[in-house]
């Protein structure tokens, strides 16, 4: 059903009002998207989006402490005896220009952790999975009848710095509140239809490294090039070798990434330089092909730079940045009984099994204590379903997540967003 585009002032923002078709749940939910929407905050500065979240689960119901982990959340709601679920949902946003011209859009502004004035945005769908999260809690609070146990759910900082999951962990969220039996979360995709959802089992997101390597030389003329130790050269030897760890190093059939996304160096045209930095992401899955990943860019420099003919003092130094975010493991059992209670309110053919990535999300941690709690996370599509078709009968690109043009089919994001989580949360504590 075509969509009605209707425009009013409140305050000093536009509202973009929810199509007639929608019931009075959705538009308060809609609204709740377009306030979380066009008021962003940059990671570990979520103090309104908390503030906002806190009043939306103690309305619900919810027993809510704040400050967990820095700017997280916890709401409890027990219901009698059963299995704990918990339920994330994280809140930052990023240093993006939004360009996607809707009359809610951010103008929003914030400042970052180098200190840099910058405009910030929802592009990574923060907005949808708070707004989703809010929803499942209305709907379980109103119907308390047909579940048991304990619902914990979670609003959780830093996410796009990874810092999130493992502060809050830290601050004791197994220990003060509860140790779950069960921990489900869910993100947008821009590349499905929204209405449905995709799920992946086993390795669904990557373990994603930051590595630094500063590889010194012996400058001089440009002119007299034997005179000196070029570095960008050296760095030209370190970069192509280290593309064989994953062509000949790992097994074909275990994903690697490897890649050189900075190289600076030299200031002109006729000096070779003493210096060249190397900026590297580094993605895997398993823990072993991480640590061998790792192990080899360090051996990789090292030896390249012996081969130049480098002395000792002047070997590359690799640095392992504190930026790790680890690999997302879907438990096979809970996906398969979490997806079927999905397709029962969805149908079948809206739940899609989709191929992983090496993409990283820190909900990934949640899983990885000593208790191992069972995991899923599962693809929300966001893509409003006639433009989905038309870009893959065309071939025409989609705005991807981190995107300025990024921009969900809300009210349809939302609704299945809610339907899937409620159907999941009641499966799992059905009485």
């Amino acid at each position: 059903m075509k969509q009605q585009l209707l425009y009013m002032i409140a305050g000093a923002s536009l509202v973009f009002a929810a199509p007639a078709w929608a019931n009075e749940e959705t538009k308060y939910l809609e609204q709740l998207y377009q306030h979380f929407h066009q008021n962003p905050e940059l990671s570990l500065k979520e103090f309104e989006s908390a503030k906002r979240m806190k009043a939306e689960l103690q309305q619900a119901g919810f027993y809510v402490t704040s400050n967990v982990g820095g700017t997280g959340l916890v709401a409890m709601m027990k219901n009698g005896d059963g299995p704990t679920l918990m339920l994330r949902a994280d809140m930052d946003a990023l240093p993006v220009k939004e360009e996607t011209g809707l009359p809610y859009a951010s103008t929003a502004r914030g400042v970052n952790q180098r200190g840099e004035d910058v405009y910030v945005m929802h592009a990574c769908g923060h907005d949808v999975h708070m707004t989703a999260l809010v929803g499942t809690a209305r709907r379980m609070a109103a119907n308390k009848d047909k579940w048991q146990g304990t619902l914990m759910l979670i609003a959780q900082p830093a996410e796009e710095v990874g810092k999130g999951a493992v502060a809050m962990l830290n601050d004791g969220l197994y220990s003060r509140f509860a140790l779950p039996d069960y921990n489900i979360a869910l993100h947008v995709n821009a590349d499905m239809a929204a209405g449905t959802v995709g799920y992946v089992s086993g390795f669904a997101l990557a373990n994603v490294d930051s590595v630094d390597i500063a590889i010194e030389g012996i400058g001089g003329h440009g002119a007299y090039p034997h005179a000196t130790k070029d570095p960008v050269v050296l760095a030209a030897y370190i970069i192509t070798a280290l593309q064989t760890m994953v062509s000949r190093e790992i097994a074909p059939t275990d994903p690697a990434v490897v890649t050189v996304g900075s190289i600076h160096g030299g200031s002109k045209h006729n000096i070779i330089s003493d210096g060249v930095h190397l900026q590297l992401t580094v993605r895997s899955y398993s823990d072993e092909t991480r640590a061998k990943l790792l192990a080899g860019i360090e051996r990789i420099a090292v030896g390249q730079a012996r081969s130049f003919g480098l002395p000792e003092d002047k070997l590359p130094v690799v640095t392992l940045k504190d930026e790790f975010t680890p690999s997302t493991y879907n438990d096979p059992a809970l996906t398969t009984r979490t997806m079927a209670a999905v397709s029962a309110v969805l149908g079948a053919d809206n739940v899609k099994q989709r191929d992983p990535v090496m993409g990283g999300e820190d909900f990934g941690r949640y899983s990885r204590t000593d208790e191992k709690v069972p995991s899923m996370i599962y693809w929300l599509g966001a893509v409003e379903p006639a433009k989905y078709a038309a870009a893959k009968e065309n071939g025409t690109a989609l705005p991807s997540l981190h995107s300025p043009f990024f921009a969900p089919d809300r009210i349809r994001t939302i609704e299945t967003g809610v339907n899937s989580m409620s159907a999941i949360a009641m499966d799992l504590l059905g009485k």
